[in-house]
């Protein structure tokens, strides 16, 4: 089957609302910001967030639409050594997805104010789904070489 599948097609949700113009501006960890940045689902998607209110944490996930997706190797800010790209969180990848964890502040018809996003204004949603600190969360999870928790 794998031999079979040579590409996807994937359909944006929704649009994300930043104040962050240019990848410079971006935070290096959404979590460090205190910024609120809005998702909007597109309509044919809005009945998808039937009960979101009711999530205190959200997964979103995104294109990061300058990423270089020839790179498969990266030196993370942590560490002065390159890396598989696979084994770092650069941006830069084949398949340039991102996944933030945001706390959601407010719920507004098809517009979701959240914070902790790290993404550039305009960025395209390709998924939403609740993240639950019970089954997403390993406290003992660990990266080698990155220091202070990576933060």
């Amino acid at each position: 089957m794998a031999d079979e599948i040579r590409s996807m097609l994937l359909e944006p949700i929704g649009v994300i609302h930043t104040p962050y113009r240019r990848r410079e501006d971006i935070p290096r960890q959404g979590r460090l910001s205190a910024e609120i940045c809005e998702i909007e689902v597109f309509a044919p998607f809005s009945e998808g967030l039937k009960d979101i209110e009711q999530c205190s944490h959200l997964f979103v996930i995104f294109w990061l639409h300058l990423a270089d997706r020839n790179l498969l190797k990266a030196t993370p800010p942590q560490d002065c050594r390159e890396h598989g790209v696979f084994a770092t969180r650069s941006p830069n990848r084949p398949n340039p997805l991102a996944l933030d964890i945001v706390k959601l502040i407010e719920v507004d018809g098809n517009r979701l104010r959240v914070s902790g996003m790290d993404a550039l204004d305009g960025s395209l949603l390709l998924d939403i789904k609740p993240y639950s600190s019970g089954i997403d969360c390993f406290p003992q999870a660990r990266i080698a070489w990155q220091k202070d928790g990576g933060i």
